[in-house]
């Protein structure tokens, strides 16, 4: 969307969508960082006499403040005066811990306003033109982890699998093996940094040890979030999550039942611990709005075979990276859903295909909720 004084640009849709692509891509540098706020991106643009100029831009910054609009209109200055504010989300028009971002955009156009409502109303009643729609599509991809949480109290799930070209993810009895190359590799790690939490069950943390943080250089402390789903408390305490803890939170959910002296071990170490009601099988729901509660926006789930099979039973998965490997592991390996075929990630379940894009030797397909 964008706002401007009536005459500041005359409407072109072709470079209306590309100057909201440019804020689309601002806004993508605070995914993963700005939770519970959406990673937002502005740009403040004027009329030059060989076109629009951009004179300000502005991102959520981490921790979800300053907001993108605050930003741009602050880098812009006075030029903002008369210019056009792209935004890839409505601006709040209510006072939290800052000021709304509407008082910023009207203060930049009038000193002095007086204005009453919220969003795109306070923005009207100053006289201020607002266009929406902008590369709505995109903005909607860009900040679904904002609108799941709204709507729904959970986060946005994207579930990962790299599978071998036999649909393998492993070795039996739940050996890791290395499917995809460094390349596909690289991708996930990137992917972690764009999340708020990463989740995966207690048979992938004692079988694999993982780490779970984002390795590639100079980005480890974008480093999601670690969730593991574990009903009896038996993450080890020697295990790289519990150690790393106070380094890169760990949070553990359990049932009921787990035994209370393991709570406090674990919470020794600095691991948080959620009780769900049930006193053996954890409640998938129940735990993303646990997460959803405490300001997780985007999930990504790197469980194995049994949690991707329970995620997609429960239909509760909104996005889809699969990563196709041309490697072959043989009737020995592991199947990538516990008692389902391949085929049940595809079947008809509100998903649709965004293409596949070649990584090196290997593939990754999107899968996006409709």
């Amino acid at each position: 969307m964008s706002f401007s004084a009536p005459s500041a640009l005359l409407p072109d849709p072709a470079v209306d969508a590309g100057l909201m692509g440019v804020a689309l891509g601002l806004g993508r540098r605070g995914l993963g960082r700005t939770a519970p706020n959406p990673a937002v991106g502005a740009l403040v643009v004027r009329q030059g006499d060989q076109g629009p100029v951009i004179v300000g831009r502005g991102w959520t910054q981490p921790g979800g403040r300053p907001h993108a609009e605050t930003e741009a209109l602050a880098r812009a200055g006075g030029a903002a005066r008369g210019a056009t504010l792209f935004v890839t989300l409505e601006p709040c028009g209510h006072r939290g811990k800052t000021p709304p971002c509407t008082q910023a955009i009207i203060a930049a156009q009038d000193p002095n306003p007086k204005v009453a409502g919220q969003g795109h109303a306070q923005l009207r009643a100053a006289g201020i033109a607002v266009r929406t729609g902008i590369e709505a599509q995109a903005a909607r991809r860009a900040h679904a982890g904002h609108i799941r949480r709204i709507a729904d109290g959970r986060p946005h799930v994207t579930l990962k699998l790299a599978v071998s070209i036999d649909g393998k993810v492993g070795l039996l009895p739940h050996r890791p093996f290395a499917i995809t190359q460094q390349r596909a590799r690289d991708r996930v790690h990137l992917m972690r940094a764009m999340n708020d939490a990463i989740l995966i069950g207690i048979g992938t943390a004692l079988a694999d040890d993982p780490a779970l943080t984002c390795r590639l250089p100079g980005m480890m402390r974008r480093s999601p979030i670690r969730v593991v789903l574990d009903s009896n408390l038996r993450l080890p305490l020697a295990s790289g999550l519990v150690r790393t803890a106070r380094d890169v939170p760990v949070w553990v959910v359990a049932s009921s039942a787990a035994a209370r002296d393991r709570e406090q071990a674990l919470r020794g170490y600095g691991v948080e611990i959620l009780r769900t009601e049930s006193a053996t099988r954890i409640n998938l729901e129940a735990a993303l709005r646990w997460l959803g509660a405490r300001g997780v926006t985007r999930l990504m789930v790197e469980g194995g075979p049994a949690v991707a099979a329970a995620m997609i039973s429960a239909d509760l998965v909104d996005e889809i990276a699969l990563f196709r490997s041309p490697i072959a592991i043989g009737s020995d390996g592991l199947d990538a859903l516990s008692g389902l075929p391949l085929e049940a990630l595809i079947r008809p379940r509100g998903l649709r295909s965004l293409g596949v894009e070649p990584i090196g030797v290997d593939t990754l397909e999107t899968f996006v909720r409709v």
